[in-house]
């Protein structure tokens, strides 16, 4: 079993899964969204089974995204073929979603990408203080995806979008502060917070069985990101481009302004203008917004910033992408457009 790359236990009222490619971040390929997929859907009707836990192997990463070589690799010869990726993916964060019993998420180390696809809309998400989480997909000419578009909708002020358009990266503490986490333990409590939860008598109100096996190792640590959220609902609380977004930090946000604009500049320009568009007018379900944000994900594969983001930040790592256009001025609001139309392969499906 250990070199299967997702494992599925039962533990007394719960059903365990666990991410198990350590050496890859966990990452996740097509074949385990579609074993995950499965067993949830077989857990759903099991009487015996009262949640779900879902974790990652290892102590690096919880799931540090998707199989993005695969996909640009695939996408070169036949985008259509690559966005069966996606449509796998998505159709389990829409069961994840909308699941009818308590799914909880932890969260130990990286958290990004596919990661937040497969914890953001948990019941629970059980973060350590060393979790990093991002969403850094500007960087390799994608959008925020995953269901991101109604996730960080659901986040206060301005935060959402200033995560979706910086990529900033969150420890633990500060995914608190943002309520990104819903719970926050102490790195060396993950072993004993995991023993508590899967010995909780869930019988009786399972969620309420959790909150209070979860109570004893809650920790309030708020982060350094208080210092910031007054900066980033000033900027970023209502936002109608990119260029006047990128003006007013530059004018008016001093320090702060300066350290999005260092994150923003290495984010593809129409991964940007698309990103804003996907969270300003996004639906306001889940299903919706994802049906939506496989649209533009699957025209994206065709290129051409996600396959050169994936060569420069992943292949070649020369860390130099070359965007087509490279400043967002320059992004043509007549392709922005074309990007929400129905791709070649047709709609997601849910």
């Amino acid at each position: 079993m250990a070199d299967k790359d997702i494992l599925f236990a039962r533990e007394s009222d719960w059903g365990v899964i666990t991410l198990n490619r350590p050496k890859a971040l966990n990452a996740l390929t097509s074949e385990m969204c579609v074993q995950m997929d499965a067993q949830l859907r077989e857990w759903a009707e099991d009487d015996a089974v009262k949640a779900v836990l879902i974790e990652g192997a290892g102590e690096k990463a919880f799931c540090a995204g998707g199989d993005i070589r695969w996909l640009a690799e695939t996408a070169r010869e036949d985008p259509v073929e690559a966005a069966t990726f996606f449509r796998k993916e998505y159709r389990l964060n829409n069961l994840i979603a909308h699941y009818g019993k308590p799914y909880i998420a932890l969260i130990d180390g990286i958290c990004m990408g596919g990661g937040v696809g497969v914890s953001c809309m948990a019941d629970r998400r059980v973060m350590s203080s060393r979790t990093m989480w991002a969403m850094p997909e500007c960087g390799i000419g994608l959008v925020p995806d995953v269901g991101a578009s109604y996730a960080l909708n659901q986040l206060k002020g301005g935060i959402g979008l200033y995560l979706a358009l910086t990529g900033t990266r969150m420890m633990g503490p500060d995914c608190l502060s943002a309520e990104i986490a819903t719970n926050l333990i102490a790195d060396d409590q993950v072993d004993a917070t995991r023993e508590a939860l899967l010995g909780a008598d869930l019988s009786g109100d399972p969620l309420g069985a959790i909150d209070e096996a979860l109570g004893a190792y809650n920790v309030s640590d708020p982060g350094d990101f208080v210092h910031s959220v007054r900066d980033i609902d000033h900027h970023f609380g209502k936002v109608e481009s990119v260029a006047a977004l990128k003006k007013d930090l530059a004018e008016n946000g001093g320090s702060f302004g300066q350290g999005c604009l260092d994150r923003m500049a290495s984010g593809s320009p129409t991964s940007q203008v698309l990103t804003l568009r996907l969270l300003n007018e996004a639906p306001d379900n889940f299903s919706d917004a994802i049906k939506r944000e496989f649209n533009v994900t699957a025209h994206l594969l065709e290129g051409p910033d996600f396959l050169e983001g994936v060569r420069a930040q992943i292949i070649d790592k020369d860390r130099n992408p070359k965007w087509q256009p490279a400043r967002v001025e320059d992004v043509d609001p007549a392709r922005i457009d074309w990007y929400f139309t129905e791709p070649e392969g047709g709609p997601l499906e849910l």
